[in-house]
């Protein structure tokens, strides 16, 4: 069951930005070698990607301004 104010929490809430760039940084991590770029240490992304994920959990524990229960 959604939250009511699942709109406010959709576009406010740090731990869904944290875990969209925790998608965007593993699908970086698939892309770059497909299209022939290696410029970037192996795995690099694969570690960041984790530790944002980790830092989104804490975001979703954390009361964050703006995002009121309704």
């Amino acid at each position: 069951m959604l939250v009511n104010n699942w709109r406010a929490v959709l576009c406010r809430a740090w731990s869904i930005r944290l875990l969209l760039l925790a998608g965007v940084l593993s699908g970086v991590e698939v892309a770059l070698p497909l299209i022939g770029i290696e410029v970037i240490p192996p795995r690099l992304f694969a570690v960041l990607s984790g530790i944002v994920a980790a830092a989104a959990f804490v975001a979703r524990l954390l009361a964050q301004k703006g995002i009121t229960d309704a």
